[in-house]
This record gives C-alpha cells, sequence and structure tokens, in this order.
C-alpha cells in the first residue's frame, strides 16, 4: 500500500510540535469518558485544549471525524502500519480516546507489525483497563491510565499511569519550550507514573 492511499484511508497522522514523532488523533467529543470529565469542574478534561482553539476551526472538525469515521474500514490496521513504520516514536491520540474493545484490539495489532516503534497511549478509559491483563500488551506499547480530576494520586490497579498537579511535576515540557526535548518518560515503561504540571 501506498503512503497516499494510507492517509486517504486513516485521515493522516498528526504532528504535535512538542513531540518527538507523529501522533493520530480524533475528536475529544467522542471521549466516552473525557466528554463527561469536561463537565466537570478540577477535573483534567476541563477546559480541554482540544475542544477550543484551532480545535474548533471546521476543517480540523473535518479531519479529526475523518479519522474517527476511518476506524472501521477493514483496511485501517494495514494502512496505520504504512504510515507509522521508520517512526522511532508515536503517541496514540493528542486528542481523543479509546473507542472500545475493538479498537483497543487494532491498536495492539498495529503495534506489532511496526516492532522498532515504540508507542505510548494515554487514556481515561479505566473500564477498558480494569478488563485487560497488562501482559497482553505489546512489549513496545505503554499504555499509561490517566487520573481524572487534577492533584489526584495515581491509580493502583494499573501499572502505568500518568496525573496533573499544581504543585510538583516530572515532565520537563514547559521548561524547555514546550517541547519532549530529549525526554522519553512517557514512553518508559520503567517509569511507573508521570506528572504533569497544570497550566
Amino acid at each position: 500500500m501506498l503512503k497516499k492511499e494510507a492517509i486517504k484511508i486513516t485521515g493522516g497522522l498528526s504532528k504535535p510540535s512538542k513531540m518527538p514523532g507523529p501522533s493520530y488523533n480524533l475528536p475529544a467529543t467522542a471521549c466516552r469518558t473525557g466528554a463527561k470529565l469536561a463537565k466537570v469542574p478540577g477535573s483534567v478534561c476541563s477546559g480541554c485544549y482540544a475542544l477550543k482553539g484551532f480545535y474548533r476551526f471546521p476543517d480540523v472538525q473535518k479531519a479529526l471525524n475523518r479519522r474517527l469515521n476511518s476506524l472501521n474500514h477493514p483496511q485501517w490496521i494495514e494502512a496505520m502500519v504504512v504510515l507509522i513504520t521508520g517512526k522511532p516514536h508515536f503517541r496514540w491520540h493528542d486528542s481523543g480516546d479509546l473507542q472500545g474493545p475493538d479498537h483497543v484490539k487494532k491498536i495492539f495489532e498495529v503495534c506489532n507489525q511496526t516492532p522498532a516503534t515504540r508507542h505510548w497511549l494515554p487514556t481515561r478509559e479505566a473500564k477498558l483497563l480494569q478488563l485487560m491483563d497488562p501482559k497482553i500488551i505489546p512489549k513496545n506499547l505503554i499504555i499509561r491510565m490517566s487520573s481524572h480530576m487534577i492533584n489526584q494520586a495515581p491509580v493502583k490497579f494499573w501499572p502505568w499511569s500518568s496525573t496533573v498537579s499544581t504543585t510538583t511535576k516530572s515532565c520537563p515540557a514547559l521548561d524547555q519550550g514546550n517541547s519532549c526535548g530529549a525526554c522519553r518518560a512517557c514512553w518508559d515503561r520503567k517509569i511507573s507514573n508521570v506528572t504533569y504540571p497544570k497550566h
């Protein structure tokens, strides 16, 4: 499959300036848990960046919804593999989240077919993870369960997590031009929790 066809099938990858590699985003309005949390004061999703700014532009919304609809395409896995192969690092969902078990299985297959890429998938879909054994996750993928509330402790039911704090941080991005720089903590299974500053 040519990249041109893969882009047409999937809607293409996103390129967050902060990240060391590409990502894949979906509409934040389609987040099963996040859309509810966005209405809860003090939640990490309250004031969600993916619900404002350039994300609200009609062309951006069309692109996000095109990617969401592409998840059911029979060649989605093949197309994603074509686009991701050769990328050292990949982040799933700089906006949006997991849509269900079938979505998870497809991501696992993409990871299995791109063994040279390190994949990071942050999620708030606790119900999906609570039904999953971490041992079945491809070795080149880390799924971080994100705590729902600001200043909430890391979850205990899952080995990898992320939190947002008003007092502490382990993520260095704000101190280096809002960029990951040389840091790859989010992709590192040896690091159980990454704390982001509220901003």
